[in-house]
């Protein structure tokens, strides 16, 4: 008779599960037999949230607990750099960008340093109570030109160094506030709103956000750009999705769920021969050769006792070659091998 209950039990479950599935493409990813990727040591307990270089050698990560750290190596091996920053606060660096010598820091709360000279020396910006919200994201636009967008959505100018910003958006209510956002190739903004409800499109010719509903019941996690120009989502339940038509920002694909494991997917990513990255809880790093098709588990991401929360490829003309990274909670740094 337990026996009986049991097997109903089992196939109630299966059940319940199949209906929740339904309509979603399932991988079983393997386990890959090599990677590109390798551990990077940066002696910190520090989670690294964003890199950029001034040249194909010199560059700079940033993150928690005011870090910051310089690679005189193209970043195989990083060291502290000190920042005249105030020794009371817990700064947290999140957004650092270079053109050239041109580089600014944003970082929260109300952080912005600006540097002319490759980051030898860096020039703390006050910036009062002029902006709503936290800076978030900065972007090097020429020299003494930057833009800043906020943890509230709003997005600001300068082109005097920092000394006065310029208000790109008239509206911010249609961000409903950000957990997220990303500057896309064009020149304008996508964004997850605080409560992951829904995204918002900034074009780069508007001043005001434009709300979208998500693709689901399902919160969103992510919304990012891929080379096509088109975007993709990551929701909650560890669901890829690719809008299917340029024309038609809302038509996206059914659920993409590479693997199932009980971990979300925080970040998407192209690597230089067009496959895709998706990165998660729990050492998460899987990729994808076919478009989406099909998965496979990344065999380093998978030996690291992190949750994987961004991945980086930068392909620019101060570099030789790309160079990438995955960034990890508790001081973990992965850095692309090709």
């Amino acid at each position: 008779m337990k026996s009986l209950f049991s097997n109903l039990i089992n196939l109630t479950l299966a059940l319940i599960i199949g209906v929740a599935l339904s309509g979603c493409t399932v991988s079983n990813a393997s386990m890959g037999s090599s990677s590109p990727w390798s551990p990077v040591d940066l002696d910190t307990d520090a989670n690294p949230l964003d890199i950029d270089f001034v040249d194909d050698k010199n560059g700079f990560l940033v993150g928690t607990d005011r870090l910051i750290l310089e690679t005189n190596d193209g970043g195989i091996t990083w060291n502290e750099r000190n920042l005249d920053i105030p020794s009371e606060g817990n700064f947290r660096l999140i957004s650092i960008d270079f053109k050239d010598q041109e580089g600014w820091i944003a970082g929260q709360p109300g952080l912005i340093l600006h540097t002319t000279d490759g980051g030898k020396n860096w020039t703390r910006l006050d910036l009062g109570n002029k902006l709503p919200g936290d800076p978030y994201l900065i972007t090097t636009i020429d020299f003494d030109s930057a833009e800043l967008a906020t943890t509230a959505g709003a997005i600001y100018k300068t082109t005097d160094g920092g000394a006065n910003w310029e208000a790109l958006v008239v509206d911010t209510s249609g961000s409903g506030g950000i957990r997220e956002l990303r500057r896309t190739t064009n020149g304008g903004y996508v964004s997850v709103s605080s409560l992951g409800n829904f995204f918002s499109v900034l074009s780069s010719d508007r001043e005001t956000w434009s709300p979208h509903q998500r693709a689901s019941s399902k919160r969103v996690q992510s919304v990012g750009e891929m080379p096509n120009g088109d975007l993709w989502m990551l929701s909650r339940g560890a669901e890829i999705r690719f809008n299917e038509d340029s024309d038609n920002i809302d038509a996206w694909s059914k659920p993409i769920i590479p693997i199932v494991n009980g971990y979300n997917y925080q970040d998407l990513a192209w690597d230089p021969a067009k496959s895709i990255w998706a990165a998660g809880g729990n050492g998460t790093l899987l990729i994808s050769n076919d478009d989406g098709k099909t998965w496979e588990q990344d065999p380093v991401g998978d030996s690291v006792p992190t949750n994987f929360i961004r991945i980086l490829f930068m392909d620019d003309l101060n570099s030789v070659s790309t160079k990438g990274f995955v960034f990890g909670e508790r001081g973990n740094l992965l850095r692309w091998q090709g």
